[in-house]
């Protein structure tokens, strides 16, 4: 027979299983990222590397903030600007929701400046690996899909926390609560 877990020992189980969802959709970015390419073309990229042409990545890198956002915009009818712009938005909303779950951070700060870091270690691994191009724009749109996750963390917070305290004033007047602790 299975032992009932507390509630405690439930919400821990919880956090265990949101922390591994977590690491799982991190490993899931980086390979979207970094390691998009079959593993023969990067090793081919790999077997480049030398001091030239890593400094090559700083002549393609787009350090001007709105620049690429701007030209897909523009040439919308043209690029594949529409898949872009969302896709780099998306990507990062299930960070800005499930780190505040993970590290029971609920501050808006520490999950930007989070996300700043990780996406920013993406970016520059990129600019002076040639496994991609640094661009500022997708540090403004990833960080702009991890600040939506956290919107979406307080929506269903408060969704939570209404349930929560409906129920335990519903088992108040039931009386229902204080015999559950009781037993």
């Amino acid at each position: 027979m299975k032992k009932k877990l507390t509630a405690e020992e439930e919400k821990q189980r919880n956090i265990r299983w949101i922390r591994a969802l977590f690491l799982v959709y991190l490993l899931i970015v980086i390979k979207l990222i970094i390691f998009k390419y079959p593993m023969d073309q990067l090793r081919a990229i790999a077997a480049t590397w030398r001091k030239d042409v890593i400094l090559e990545g700083l002549d393609t890198a787009n350090f001007t903030p709105f620049k690429t956002i701007r030209m897909y915009i523009d040439y919308a009818y043209m690029l594949n600007s529409f898949e872009n712009l969302v896709g780099n938005i998306l990507v990062f909303v299930p960070f800005g929701f499930l780190l505040p779950i993970w590290k029971k951070a609920g501050s808006f700060w520490v999950m930007l400046l989070n996300a700043v870091i990780f996406v920013l270690g993406i970016e520059v691994f990129q600019l002076f690996s040639a496994f991609g191009a640094f661009d500022v724009d997708d540090i403004i749109l990833n960080c702009l899909g991890a600040v939506w996750g956290y919107l979406f963390y307080l929506i269903v917070e408060a969704i939570r926390r209404k349930r929560n305290r409906k129920q335990k004033q519903k088992d108040k007047q039931t009386g229902t609560g204080q015999r559950n602790k009781i037993l």
